[in-house]
């Protein structure tokens, strides 16, 4: 998901030069903006970088016989599947990255003022690093929405038959229902703990986010709202380059056969060191960052246009 368009404050005001960008605001009752702002922002970042996600998944799923790299993926796909091959499994995070940047935004807002309240209160304002614990905090939280979507999304990612009649499941109700049946709760929420080791890595994306929003506002003439897009681009580039390995393995795990009931094949993984070892196994060192260029590409644009949104739901709301 992706996360860093942060507070009206900045965005609107100019604040002044001690107060950084991504402050903690002090009025609680107005935490509801970034509640509703949030869906606005899950939409657009969805409706730009799903197609990236759908390159890096089937990239990190598949050995270099199946995809030489991200342009034969791409080129494979839209010969065999169309354009809309690139948005498969693309209703669960529509509907998912809309709850899970309600409830980041939401919950990093509450999380920065009770940090700063409680372990910093002699403080002007949080630290940088504050706003990293904040930031695992909010991962944390979200995971639990995040969880569920990014399994089913990857499960449907990974199905290349261009014939429906032909795939395990028709879509992402008739994959839930199918793990469901199979396999209860804990299938659903298969790669839980995947999810929030990846999203503790959320530390850096926050931490780097108010570092450079400090920065740009200390030695660039830019408005905030410019300062917040650069910053929040440029911060979610460095959240990837430091949990992308943990990405790789989370999505190995989640699309691992279940095996039971479901028919999808015998279960390869049964612990997380499994699927790193596997992932070394095969490709070695460089197997940790298969998908990445995608990724990456992905990563400033989509979060840039999830901001734009954000920022402006956040102006339109009394």
């Amino acid at each position: 998901m992706k996360d860093h368009r942060l507070l009206e404050a900045p965005a609107r005001a100019p604040a002044p030069a001690p107060v950084p960008a991504a402050a903690a605001p002090t009025n609680p009752n107005k935490n509801y903006k970034g509640f509703v702002a949030g869906v606005f922002s899950g939409i657009a970042k969805l409706s730009v970088g799903h197609p990236f996600d759908t390159i890096k998944v089937r990239l990190q799923t598949t050995n270099a016989s199946h995809f030489s790299g991200p342009l034969a993926c791409v080129t494979a796909t839209l010969r065999n599947e169309g354009v809309r091959g690139l948005y498969k499994g693309a209703t669960p995070p529509l509907v998912g990255w809309m709850f899970m940047d309600s409830v980041m935004l939401g919950s990093l807002t509450v999380y920065r003022r009770l940090l700063h309240q409680n372990l910093f209160p002699s403080r002007e304002s949080l630290p940088s690093y504050g706003h990293g614990l904040a930031g695992i905090l909010a991962g944390a939280t979200v995971s639990f929405i995040a969880a569920p979507v990014e399994h089913v999304k990857a499960r449907l990612q990974i199905q290349y038959a261009s014939n429906k009649a032909e795939r395990l499941y028709k879509g992402p109700i008739d994959c839930l229902s199918k793990i469901y049946r199979h396999h209860g709760v804990a299938g659903i929420y298969h790669g839980l703990s995947a999810t929030l080791l990846f999203r503790s890595f959320f530390f850096f994306w926050w931490g780097s986010y108010d570092v450079l929003s400090r920065w740009m506002r200390d030695n660039t003439a830019m408005s905030a709202p410019a300062v917040n897009f650069w910053a929040g681009g440029l911060s979610a580039q460095v959240f990837w380059l430091t949990s992308y390995p943990s990405d790789v393995v989370k999505q190995r795990i989640m699309t691992d056969p279940l095996g039971g009931g479901l028919g999808d094949g015998t279960r390869k993984f049964l612990r997380w060191k499994d699927a790193a070892v596997a992932v070394y196994r095969e490709s070695g060192p460089r197997g940790y960052w298969r998908g990445f260029l995608p990724c990456f590409m992905r990563a400033f644009p989509a979060n840039a246009m999830a901001l734009l949104a954000f920022e402006g739901v956040m102006r339109a709301l009394p």
